[in-house]
């Protein structure tokens, strides 16, 4: 008797239904392909959004320095004297995606430039920004 009831145990058991291996195999290979498809479109995306960064420090620097001109009747080519904090650049421990350096700065202009520490799609260009005394801002080498 207390076989019959081991017996009856083993023969209710119901099996759940999952999905295979293979299947599971296959929908995430599918995903991979879509992802990989995806990917490169979002390259400019990120490329577009970084640059933000840039043109806000080349903005706020040229405010800086039409603020100095107005006092001294010159540009600075120091960010000291000026009162820029030049924030770490992400290989040098900070956060900062672009390296902000002043090109040029005389009595009647300036030029500063911005110049990306990564390349966004590996292409061999780095994207540089540049603004000048008239806050005309370009970027000659996009990325």
């Amino acid at each position: 008797m207390l076989k019959n009831k081991n017996i009856n145990k083993a023969a209710n058991k119901q099996y759940l239904k999952a999905y295979s291996l293979t299947e599971i195999l296959i929908v995430l290979a599918i995903i991979g392909i879509l992802l990989m498809m995806v990917l490169p479109n979002q390259t400019s995306v990120v490329a577009q959004a970084k640059s933000i960064e840039a043109q806000k420090m080349l903005n706020h620097l040229y405010g800086l320095q039409k603020s100095y001109n107005y006092r001294f009747s010159k540009y600075s080519s120091s960010f000291e004297e000026l009162g820029f904090e030049v924030e770490a650049t992400i290989d040098e421990g900070g956060q900062a995606v672009y390296k902000i350096e002043i090109i040029d700065a005389s009595v009647n202009t300036f030029k500063a430039r911005a110049v990306s520490v990564k390349d966004f799609d590996d292409d061999g260009n780095f994207n540089t920004w540049e603004i000048d005394h008239r806050k005309f801002l370009t970027e000659p080498v996009k990325d």
